[in-house]
């Protein structure tokens, strides 16, 4: 579809990131498909914590800028303690109704061990209470030491269901959204 333009955020600060090098894989499926796309590193952002009573940054301005130019959204993050990094949580806290309602958003979770599903889980909820549209398809990469090396994927089945990601964010980019969901309703967060 053209015109589309897909934005992924890396909730990843690592130098040798598996969720920025899963991102790219799937930032390569949007292209595929005829997107424009673009990387958002919080690592190469300086987004303070978010403190209400205070103006916020420049670098928080820029990216929820670049999130309200987005027809769809990707959201990468590591598995921390069985949830998503902190960095991705401060950067989505700047973040409200403007950036993301009626949005498509996309979730991507990358582990080194077991399965991420509460990343994704607790991601999924944030976008809810967002009020985005969320894609049924999501991408994990469990294991990511075996399914990833030297920055490219050795594990075929997992590239390939990330990349498909990328090219469902562009084909239900521009998806009529659903009516306001209950979460939505009740984040008075999002709207200050």
């Amino acid at each position: 579809m053209t015109g589309t333009h897909v934005v992924a955020v890396c909730g990843s600060l690592r130098e040798q990131s598996y969720t920025r090098v899963a991102l790219l894989h799937a930032l390569g499926g949007a292209d595929t498909a005829g997107a424009t796309t673009e990387l958002l590193d919080l690592r190469e952002l300086t987004i303070p914590p978010l403190d209400p009573d205070r103006e916020r940054q420049r670098d928080a301005s820029v990216f929820k800028q670049q999130l309200r130019d987005a027809d769809a959204i990707l959201l990468g993050s590591p598995m921390y303690h069985g949830s998503y990094s902190g960095v991705l949580k401060n950067a989505l806290d700047h973040c409200g109704f403007d950036e993301f309602e009626g949005k498509t958003v996309g979730l991507l979770a990358v582990s080194g061990g077991s399965f991420p599903l509460p990343t994704l889980e607790h991601l999924r909820s944030v976008c809810r209470a967002f009020n985005a549209w969320v894609l049924p398809h999501q991408a994990a990469v469990p294991r990511a030491h075996a399914a990833i090396t030297d920055g490219e994927f050795v594990d075929n089945s997992t590239a390939d269901r990330v990349a498909l990601l990328g090219q469902r964010a562009v084909e239900y980019a521009h998806i009529e959204p659903d009516p306001i969901t209950f979460e939505s309703e009740q984040n008075v967060g999002a709207t200050k």
